[in-house]
């Protein structure tokens, strides 16, 4: 059986903290940074990485394109 794992990659300074992509996270894996970026709003970052399956809702959601996704699979077979 395998199980999908993903990653996202965040352009932190074109960002704009609309948090568009946060809310349409099935898996609550997307959370706003305490930290600003140069343009002074608090950009999406993965809070839970180990809880993303690269859905791609987030970079669907995004008005900037600012989110790509990247996605492997993980073979969870036993080996016996």
């Amino acid at each position: 059986m395998a199980k999908a794992l993903g990653a996202i990659v965040v352009e932190v300074e074109r960002c704009k903290g609309c948090q568009v992509c946060m809310v349409n996270c099935p898996t609550d894996t997307i959370g706003m940074a305490a930290e600003v970026n140069g343009k002074g709003y608090h950009y999406a970052y993965m809070k839970n990485p180990e809880s993303c399956t690269g859905c791609t809702n987030c970079a669907v959601v995004c008005p900037d394109g600012v989110i790509t996704v990247y996605r492997v699979k993980k073979n969870l077979s036993k080996v016996v």
